[in-house]
């Protein structure tokens, strides 16, 4: 582990221990006040010594706690090994749940355990340069096949039951698309826990890069998104003003999109645990709890409604029970889109599967159909349910690669009519 990576560690947790004292205290607080006040004045004199003695107590311990925590972190950083953290698959795995969960305060107070969003190969981050895109992906051709993971999952998250349907780690959609239809698969890593329209700006960013650096004219791209991943190549195409005059030139390349257990419409378990939150907030007892929800990065209250755009939390209060305005953002013009959801029930089309979907996203959601002139313009045939499976099938299983396949096999050779070409670097 690099020295960075630990004094992060040690930043991390010296913040989460004093807060989670802080919040014990203010547990210990509303239950101790709501006893005082059923006793009556008489109990004034013992309350008072009492919040002294607590304030004492626990105001020592957050400075006992923030001490330890930073003096482990000095010695540790010490002995630190200088490997990444992320050089092998349990530390890549640690680090994009604790991403997924809190990015957003890894970013103000442990940086250096902060995702970027880079291109990954064997577990290495790749410049969008051509001479490392070379070197790293030495039979490149100009089609591309970008994977964009879901909520606190990384590049990894792609082999998911590899072993169990292949008897090889190393088969994804991406391999087996290479070996098919001659994509080059890329597959993207990034922090969860930020704004999903933050990680939207950043893949404009790094597809702007990476076209102009591949070592080969790039002719068409395909972005396949899981969960979350699928709303970040949305919240990409519409902030680069894809089908639109000023698109940037990666947009006009984007052949198809397909979107695995995304959902569009919303997540129904953030929103419960948005409305158990306020729920909890009401009473001083259970406020301090409140609070600690509260602390789930903004990238998961983001898939509450699927926000893209920055407009729909700039400036407002993403823990108020009264939602605000959301911005409908349509499906890039240009492009075909491709939905893959799942659900538990064998019959994908019975109201059981409608009840319960994939564990986490309901088969209405993924599929944009809100019931009214808001919804997603997904055609019929381009929507494929799989039944018997949960939310994490969907990353990697033959039913689906076989979809996949069969709708990528049917497109047009070349750049789409009309889009400018999209030099690489010399």
């Amino acid at each position: 582990m690099r020295s960075d990576e630990v004094t992060g560690i040690s930043q991390l947790a010296r913040t989460t221990l004093r807060g989670g004292t802080s919040r014990v205290h203010e547990l210990h607080q509303g239950i101790a006040d709501r006893a005082f006040r059923a006793v009556g004045p008489a109990a004034r004199p013992v309350q008072v010594v009492h919040d002294a003695i607590s304030e004492l107590g626990y105001s020592g311990l957050r400075v006992a706690l923030g001490v330890g925590a930073r003096a482990v972190g000095e010695v540790a950083s010490l002995r630190a090994s200088g490997r990444d953290l992320d050089t092998d698959r349990a530390g890549r795995v640690a680090l994009a749940i604790l991403n997924g969960a809190h990015g957003d305060l890894l970013v103000r107070e442990a940086p250096a355990l902060a995702l970027d969003m880079t291109v990954r190969v064997g577990g290495r981050a790749v410049p969008a340069e051509t001479r490392a895109l070379e070197e790293a992906f030495p039979g490149a051709t100009g089609r591309l096949a970008v994977f964009l993971h879901g909520l606190t999952e990384s590049e990894d998250s792609w082999g998911y039951g590899a072993e169990k349907h292949h008897g090889d780690r190393a088969v994804t959609y991406g391999s087996q698309l290479q070996r098919d239809l001659g994509l080059t698969p890329v597959y993207l890593r990034y922090n969860t826990g930020l704004h999903i329209s933050e990680n939207g700006r950043s893949l404009d960013a790094l597809l702007t890069a990476l076209v102009g650096a591949w070592p080969v004219p790039v002719q068409d791209v395909v972005l396949v998104g899981h969960s979350m991943g699928g709303l970040v190549a949305r919240s990409a195409l519409h902030q680069a003003g894809g089908g639109t005059a000023e698109a940037r030139g990666w947009t006009h390349l984007v052949r198809d999109t397909v979107t695995l257990g995304s959902p569009h419409l919303g997540a129904p378990l953030e929103r419960g645990v948005h409305r158990l939150t306020a729920q909890l907030a009401r009473l001083p007892e259970t406020r301090p709890l409140a609070r600690l929800l509260t602390l789930r990065s903004v990238g998961i209250k983001d898939l509450r409604r699927g926000t893209l755009v920055d407009a729909d939390w700039t400036d407002r209060d993403l823990d108020a029970l009264t939602p605000g305005a959301h911005t409908h953002v349509p499906l890039h013009d240009g492009a075909r889109h491709f939905v893959v959801l799942a659900t538990l029930s064998r019959n994908p089309e019975g109201r059981v599967a409608d009840l319960l979907g994939d564990l986490l996203v309901p088969p209405r959601s993924a599929s944009g159909d809100s019931g009214d002139d808001d919804r997603l313009a997904f055609p019929p045939d381009h929507v494929h349910r799989v039944g018997g499976m949960h939310h994490f099938d969907l990353l990697n299983h033959p039913r689906i690669y076989e979809r996949i396949r069969q709708w990528l096999e049917q497109r047009p050779e070349g750049p789409r009519p009309g889009a400018p070409e999209v030099p690489t670097e010399p």
